[in-house]
């Protein structure tokens, strides 16, 4: 028996088919605890045992549907929109819709290319906890870029004296003493009317420690120079207008900076930490991102090709009659590549290889390191070394290189 399942907001459509095709069930149920409990009657009443579950095809990874039936051990296949789209033109040309019908097609994808879908991996929940703090915290990041342009945009029309006082400073104006400032003084005539004791108080209260003379002699330099200026009406309300998005920014980076700190200490606790920091330019950060793309089920990648095609790396070849084209991803088909390290390639230092090839190939060579170390992460007790005495930090990178392909550097050339 195979189950498919469109699901909505407020129900869900489920239809069962047998192996020669024939609908044996169909059900509407809702979306709560009540939904639920009808859908796993309806798959005991045909057959389904904790020792032989019914398939289950569903267009989404996420959601309490799927979590609640991934907990009770059912292999559940997340099954691409798009691809449904196309199985569905199979059973009728005319464009014809509805839910139950697209129900019915999931459950059939099952039955006639089992082989051709990967069920959701068997991840730990330790895993699955991190992913989904990992995902929050990048998205957090784009919020704060998002937040940040638009202030920006916004201080460019009436206030280029603190654009030039953060002007090549790193951060810029998500440093905290530029937005300790920006609140004091929302305007560029009431940053010109600051002291130097005022600056310096504002630069202890920012966090910073050094040359706090020094850096407040260069602001009240800097803000009190020769500028445009708007009309006094127009520059007080742009002001304002400014303190509202600095107030949005402010959220963005306090956001930001929470996820982080608890996607680190949860990433801190999976036993596979070490090895995927292990790999130069892995931090514990971008070491959580990559395991939440990859996971720490063993049995997912067959070998490093799988985990290269997944990652977007690998080669797209488009061929048809005398044409032959081979090309790679531009945008990646997953989150992986995103936080692998990007440090120059050798041969691209030297102009011998173009961006997006060196690019590439640093991202399949560090692809296959990755599944490498991760599959003898079961031995990795056995392999690791004692720890050596006065190489304090290095000791994780010690224990981590006795394990094949994981910390390889590149060739010099």
């Amino acid at each position: 028996m195979f189950c498919g399942i469109d699901w909505a907001e407020a129900h869900h459509d489920v239809a069962i088919v047998d192996p020669e095709g024939r609908l044996v069930a169909r059900q509407r149920i809702s979306d709560d605890a009540a939904g639920f409990a009808v859908l796993v009657e309806l798959l005991a009443a045909h057959g389904d045992t904790p020792t032989d579950p019914i398939p289950v095809a569903i267009e989404t990874s996420r959601g309490l549907l799927v979590a609640c039936l991934r907990t009770t051990g059912r292999l559940v296949f997340a099954i691409n929109p798009l691809a449904v789209a196309r199985y569905r033109q199979r059973h009728s040309v005319a464009r014809k819709k509805s839910d139950h019908g697209d129900a019915l097609v999931l459950a059939n994808i099952l039955r006639t290319d089992l082989a051709a879908h990967r069920p959701l991996p068997a991840d730990s929940e330790l895993v699955r906890a991190i992913a989904v703090l990992a995902r929050a915290q990048q998205d957090a990041v784009w919020d704060r870029t998002l937040a940040h342009n638009k202030l920006r945009s916004v201080l460019r029309e009436f206030y280029p004296a603190i654009l030039a006082a953060v002007a090549g400073k790193r951060g810029g104006l998500l440093r905290p003493e530029a937005r300790m400032i920006l609140a004091a003084a929302p305007t560029p005539t009431a940053a010109a009317r600051l002291t130097h004791a005022q600056l310096r108080s504002l630069l202890t209260r920012a966090g910073r420690r050094r040359d706090l003379d020094g850096e407040a002699r260069r602001l009240h330099a800097v803000l009190r120079a020769s500028y445009l200026h708007q009309p006094p009406l127009v520059e007080e309300a742009m002001g304002r207008q400014a303190l509202a998005l600095l107030r949005q920014l402010e959220a963005a980076c306090t956001s930001a900076e929470e996820l982080a700190a608890t996607t680190i200490q949860q990433f801190n606790k999976h036993p596979d930490a070490e090895l995927l920091t292990s790999h130069p330019g892995l931090g514990a950060l971008t070491g959580a991102r990559v395991l939440a793309e990859v996971g720490d089920d063993r049995s997912r990648f067959a070998d490093a090709r799988a985990v290269k095609a997944y990652a977007g790396a690998a080669p797209v070849t488009r061929a048809s009659g005398k044409s032959h084209q081979v090309s790679h991803r531009r945008q990646p088909a997953a989150g992986l590549p995103a936080p692998l390290p990007t440090d120059p390639h050798p041969l691209r230092r030297t102009g011998r290889l173009p961006q997006p090839g060196g690019n590439r190939r640093l991202t399949l060579r560090r692809a296959g390191c990755l599944i490498g170390a991760t599959q003898l992460a079961l031995v990795a007790g056995q392999l690791r070394p004692s720890p050596l005495p006065g190489h304090g930090a290095n000791r994780a990178r010690v224990g981590a290189s006795r394990h094949p392909g994981a910390g390889q550097r590149l060739p010099s050339a």
